[in-house]
């Protein structure tokens, strides 16, 4: 029987524990990114999410891209970045953002974008020119791309993944039973299906999970199982963190002990790689993930 460790439900509600604190963003080389991203004109997840670890992987020279733009057309309770009708897309985005890979001498890139549920091909086409771009102005710099669902359209899917990135992505962000709440325009089953489709195509494949959300241990376990049926390699799980009082409430504190036990649940039902912490967040610590 796992045994976790347990915080008083009166102390669930008060203020983050002791091990989620982190510094504020400083530093020459969190400037040098800072200014890059603003003369581009690019948009990053690490802004957009309110990331935790953005001080510290901007301050390696690192940087999660998302493009597409920063409006979203899904309504996920968690998430940060805006939701609403997006601007047309920029074509020359994948030119721009290219550039400024180049220009960080970025060793391993990850790219992520909203979701463009209204475009006929979800953005598969920006996706595919983007990473085709990196890889002709910095051939060595390997690529993740963390992926939205495309609704079934497996075209657009395919078009996404073929691009000659080393790692593709996709979230399942929570257990099954909490996908109506959390991701109201999404489905379990739809992203596993993602995930296996692309495994299928020959893909090193990657996803995550966020604890804290009200999920207990037995419905985190049978997500992972679900991932490996579905040929899942790398997961890694995080805190929730609430973005703002609008969004899904933190029901839970989960402990760095409680953390470490899913990395191990996770190896022994066969995951190559797991990456578990309270700050851990998708693409944290990616560049360890590409050869897996």
């Amino acid at each position: 029987m796992i045994e976790l460790p347990v915080i008083p439900s009166e102390q669930q509600r008060k203020k983050r524990p002791d091990w989620l604190r982190v510094k504020l963003p400083i530093g020459p080389e969190y400037a040098k990114v800072r200014k890059l991203v603003d003369t581009y004109k690019l948009h990053t997840i690490c802004e957009s999410g309110n990331c935790p670890n953005m001080g510290e992987c901007w301050g390696a020279g690192t940087a999660t891209f998302m493009i597409l733009g920063n409006v979203c057309t899904r309504s996920c309770t968690f998430c940060a970045v805006a939701t609403g009708r997006p601007n047309e897309y920029d074509t020359d985005e994948p030119r721009r953002v290219a550039e400024a890979i180049l220009l960080m001498k970025v060793k391993h890139a990850v790219i992520t974008s909203v979701n463009r549920d209204e475009l006929k091909d979800r953005g598969a086409e920006i996706w595919y020119q983007t990473v085709k771009a990196v890889k002709e102005v910095s051939p060595t710099t390997t690529i993740e791309t963390l992926i939205p669902d495309t609704k079934g359209n497996w075209e657009a899917l395919t078009r996404m993944i073929e691009a000659g990135q080393e790692v593709v992505s996709h979230n399942m962000e929570t257990v099954e039973r909490l996908y109506r709440r959390v991701r109201p325009q999404a489905r379990y089953e739809r992203s596993l299906e993602q995930i296996r489709r692309t495994k299928d195509f020959g893909q090193r494949t990657k996803s995550g999970i966020m604890l804290g959300l009200g999920e207990t241990v037995d419905e985190v376990l049978k997500a992972m199982d679900d991932l490996v049926a579905n040929g899942l390699d790398i997961l890694t799980l995080g805190q929730y963190l609430q973005p703002t009082k609008m969004h899904h409430e933190v029901i839970e504190w989960i402990h760095p002990d409680t953390f470490a036990m899913y990395r191990e649940e996770g190896l022994k039902r066969g995951l190559k790689y797991v990456e578990s912490g309270p700050l851990v967040r998708s693409s944290y610590h990616a560049e360890r993930h590409v050869n897996v």
